[in-house]
């Protein structure tokens, strides 16, 4: 399907709304019906009827329209997060004793869910270098359920070659989830490389302004029909019409924010490559990556973000680093229109930081002309 259909038609019945370009916010949490025998009619298709917002409204239901188009989805989820959306998708496929395969350092949250709470109810999880494939085949056990795949991760940028694990999968009988929040939709499709369930943390490129937090899941019509009837309406983690109204707006730019983030992180990679005070860049496209081959195999197009190490362990050094940019900001997150500094080192009492050199730094690259980042970055690195 056409990108600029997706993304400015589908699901866009204007004639509904007095042909209003702009889709409406419907901000209702609740549907009235005329008669009882309509609203049992209602009751029964609660996935397709508007009853309550909690499951259905017709805000979200264009944004899930277009977010499962452009991730080649039979069908989509919102949520009200990232980890709301990937919690669901876990237990989803999980009962009392069995076993997960989860790749290392994946996002925080995705972590602490599988090893520390669902641990609680008998489920397992071993943790693996997704690198080599072979560690794959090493960990699945009689029990396994799931493989948990972040590829590349957002910090340190490993990849896992999708494509043969999805296979390997499948020749198991295991689901398989990959977190997609790094690549977008247009930077890889999962679900072509034969991935069951994919899940976003929407508030990064999708949601796109820093102004929302929100969750993505898609899958085919068989699993969201399941996850729709159980996780989603009983744990309640939905998105709110106007957070989704927002994204709908969001959507509209997703190609043109990637791409100029991704071709601005192409001249910050190259200046920074030859700095002396660098002693790594780590960004899959760079030639210099270990899967470099890979990411060009799996990957449609670069996106915009990597890490650095700074040559020095001295960690006061690496805060005055990011003390004196003047153009990012120190802040989690990324896919915003502004660019963003995350040093590892503040985390250094989180366990989530351990086995993390203290002189790794992430950058995000937003809008801003790369001229003004690149004089902004060697500025913060003379000053050190």
């Amino acid at each position: 399907m056409d990108i600029s259909y997706i993304i400015n038609q589908l699901g866009e019945e204007r004639e509904e709304y007095y042909n209003s370009v702009a889709p409406p916010l419907i901000q209702t949490s609740n549907f009235a019906f005329k008669t009882v025998a309509k609203f049992r009619q209602a009751i029964g298709d609660e996935k397709e009827a508007y009853i309550y917002t909690r499951g259905n409204n017709p805000t979200v239901d264009i944004l899930s329209k277009k977010l499962a188009a452009l991730e080649g989805a039979e069908e989509a989820l919102i949520f009200a997060s990232g980890i709301g959306a990937i919690s669901s998708a876990i237990i989803s496929g999980l009962s009392a004793g069995d076993h997960v395969v989860c790749i290392e350092k994946p996002y925080s949250w995705t972590n602490k869910l599988l090893n520390t709470l669902l641990s609680r109810f008998q489920i397992e999880t071993t943790m693996i270098d997704g690198t080599d494939f072979n560690n794959f085949e090493t960990a699945v056990k009689e029990n396994t359920k799931l493989i948990y795949l972040e590829s590349p991760n957002s910090l340190t940028f490993e990849l896992q070659d999708i494509e043969r694990v999805a296979k390997f999968a499948k020749s198991k009988g295991i689901r398989t989830i990959i977190d997609n929040s790094y690549c977008t939709p247009l930077a890889q499709s999962p679900i072509e490389l034969g991935i069951d369930i994919v899940v976003h943390s929407a508030s990064k490129y999708l949601g796109g302004h820093s102004d929302l937090v929100a969750g993505v899941l898609c899958s085919s019509k068989k699993i969201i029909d399941k996850i729709f009837y159980n996780e989603y309406m009983t744990l309640g983690a939905i998105i709110s019409p106007f957070n989704a109204w927002l994204m709908l707006r969001s959507i509209r730019t997703l190609q043109l924010r990637v791409e100029k983030s991704a071709a601005s992180t192409l001249e910050l990679v190259k200046y920074l490559k030859t700095h002396e005070k660098i002693e790594k860049v780590i960004y899959p496209f760079s030639e210099e990556h270990p899967q470099f081959d890979l990411a060009k195999k799996q990957m449609k197009q670069e996106t915009g973000m990597f890490s650095i190490l700074l040559k020095t362990d001295d960690i006061s050094k690496v805060e005055q680093f990011c003390d004196q940019l003047k153009y990012f900001l120190i802040a989690c997150s990324w896919g915003g229109h502004e660019s963003l500094v995350f040093p590892v080192g503040a985390f250094e009492s989180n366990p989530d930081a351990e086995n993390l050199p203290v002189n790794l730094v992430r950058l995000y690259i937003g809008l801003e002309e790369p001229k003004v980042l690149i004089d902004d970055l060697k500025q913060a690195l003379d000053g050190i």
